[in-house]
């Protein structure tokens, strides 16, 4: 708080995906009392677990679930959960590590110095052995009219789908310098894609 010259934190929200939600009980009476302290008006919790978000919304306090989410990595039922509960869905890797982004390609080689090139496991659905995933790169040239159609960039393309999908969602999209920020901030001058656009991509990636 001293660092962001505020006296309470909107939305503290808790980054430790795998606690167990028997364990969460001290974590969430913690928070709670810096609720009541002021130091905070609201949390949530980080966490790819339905089961840990459904403990975390039984809390007053709790406004916001944060999951990955981007046109390649779906967590619908999450979403889904999240409008039931009329909690913001806060998206993390909405632009998958950058992959939509377009500056990656078949001939891309990433260093292992670079989380994306580092073997992970949790990377393998986008970037494996530090080249983007034959898969991947399918899907998004089977996508890229739609998501760059009426002068968006890839990105912001990338980040209408997420709106497209639902007015619950809050994309955080990564950036290493202000074109960066600027060009995503822009996306909100074009809005969603439309209804007809989000079914077209539906057919075009083989989910319905």
């Amino acid at each position: 708080m001293r660092r962001l010259q505020t006296d309470y934190i909107d939305l503290y929200q808790f980054h430790v995906g795998d606690v167990g939600v028997s364990d969460a009980d001290a974590v969430i009476a913690t928070l709670e009392r810096l609720v009541a302290k002021g130091k905070i008006r609201f949390f949530g919790w980080s966490t790819t677990s339905l089961p840990a978000a459904r403990f975390m919304a039984t809390h007053s306090g709790c406004t916001a679930i944060q999951h990955e989410y981007n046109i390649l990595q779906e967590s619908d039922e999450m979403l889904q959960f999240c409008e039931q509960q009329n909690l913001a869905s806060i998206n993390r890797s909405p632009l998958a590590m950058g992959f939509l982004s377009g500056k990656f390609n078949r001939d891309t080689r990433i260093s292992k110095d670079d989380v994306r090139g580092a073997g992970h496991s949790w990377t393998e659905n986008i970037f494996k052995d530090g080249r983007p995933n034959e898969d991947v790169l399918q899907k998004l040239d089977a996508v890229r009219e739609i998501l760059t159609s009426g002068g968006r960039t890839l990105a912001q393309g990338s980040i209408a789908w997420i709106w497209g999908k639902s007015s619950s969602t809050i994309p955080i999209p990564g950036f290493k310098n202000i074109e960066q920020i600027e060009q995503n901030a822009k996306a909100m001058e074009y809005g969603p894609l439309s209804e007809a656009q989000m079914t077209e991509i539906d057919k075009l990636l083989g989910r319905n």
